[in-house]
């Protein structure tokens, strides 16, 4: 495992609480967030905690791209919606990105940022995915989505000008979790063509596609709630203990899917043969430890992994580059990682 850089530490360390003092400019941001009166998602009903979510978070600033272009295509529920961001570069990789929001909540807007971001610091054609949302659409309606976008991506990326064969996934939070899920169906259907079977969820079936790289960016991957980030960050800062019960709640139709390695990725038993990966994980959030834990499952079945740790960082800090410097390099640095992992 690769753990260089100034604020990388190791899986264990990280287990053990590795966490400084909140850095000051995401304090001053978590202070204005506060000062607004913005409560906890799991206190609200799902239409206010989404009305909430697009007005905190959707942000029409971000470098210029080429072309910036809402599409849809063929998805298991019909029409699913894509935003494609083209960078000036030609022919660039393609990166499938899946937005984070407990699978509750989230849009297209409000992952524009940081999408910007990487199309723009890591030359990649990302297309971000409009997957549908719990409680409406339970598991495993938005890993059937991103699967799809993946596979969409794979046999027509080059179409909007991207390389479909240098293709990543990528993802916040629980769309971490569904590039995650994305990166085992590939495996798996890579695998079952090969010996001649059909694989997918109990809703679709997978068609294969060949994946370079996964990066999962502090990702929700389980629901336990006893590991010791759950204990020290419960209270937030950007996310509690209670959202994110609040979202698997919502998630999972039955505690029967609580084990279905395609919606607790952390409990996938077969981690063999993954797609090379970035983990990014922070100091003051409450999923540190399943991040840092994933990373480490990684590692041990031999896949390549990095896992980037920021101690004085908070969940979500990648979408504040514009107020917090410390996150303005780690943008850096992740897109940096998507270069070399697609190159």
């Amino acid at each position: 495992m690769d753990d260089s850089g100034p604020d990388a530490t190791a899986p264990a360390d990280v287990a053990a609480g590795a966490t400084d003092a909140l850095d000051p400019e995401l304090a001053a941001v978590v202070t204005e967030i506060e000062a607004a009166g913005v409560p906890q998602w799991s206190s609200l009903s799902v239409a206010s905690a989404r009305a909430l979510e697009d007005e905190v978070f959707a942000s029409e600033s971000g470098p210029p791209l080429r072309a910036v272009r809402d599409l849809r295509v063929d998805g298991p529920g019909g029409d699913l919606p894509i935003r494609v961001y083209r960078p000036e570069r030609e022919a660039p990789p393609t990166l499938v990105f899946t937005h984070g929001g407990g699978f509750t909540l989230g849009t297209l807007d409000s992952a524009d940022d940081i999408c910007r971001e990487l199309a723009d610091r890591a030359g990649a054609l990302v297309l971000s995915v409009d997957y549908r949302l719990a409680p409406e659409h339970p598991f495993p309606a938005a890993t059937d989505d991103a699967y799809a976008a993946l596979a969409w991506a794979s046999e027509h990326a080059s179409d909007l000008g991207g390389d479909p064969d240098r293709l990543g996934v990528a993802g916040t939070s629980a769309g971490a979790n569904l590039a995650a899920a994305s990166a085992i169906r590939a495996r798996n259907a890579r695998r079952a063509a090969e010996s001649g079977r059909a694989t997918g969820t109990d809703s679709m079936r997978d068609p294969p596609v060949s994946l370079d790289g996964q990066f999962l960016l502090y990702p929700m991957t389980d629901r336990r709630f006893d590991r010791p980030s759950y204990e020290a960050h419960g209270n937030g800062p950007l996310l509690t203990a209670a959202d994110v019960r609040w979202f698997w709640d919502n998630y999972l139709r039955s505690p029967v899917d609580e084990h279905n390695p395609f919606a607790t990725v952390g409990r996938a038993t077969d981690l063999d043969g993954l797609a090379p990966a970035t983990v990014v994980t922070a100091g003051h959030d409450v999923l540190r430890d399943e991040g840092a834990a994933y990373a480490s499952r990684l590692s041990e079945a031999d896949v390549a992994v990095e896992h980037d740790h920021y101690p004085a960082m908070a969940h979500g800090f990648l979408s504040l580059t514009d107020a917090v410097s410390r996150a303005d390099e780690a943008m850096d640095r992740l897109a940096k990682r998507v270069r070399e992992r697609l190159s």
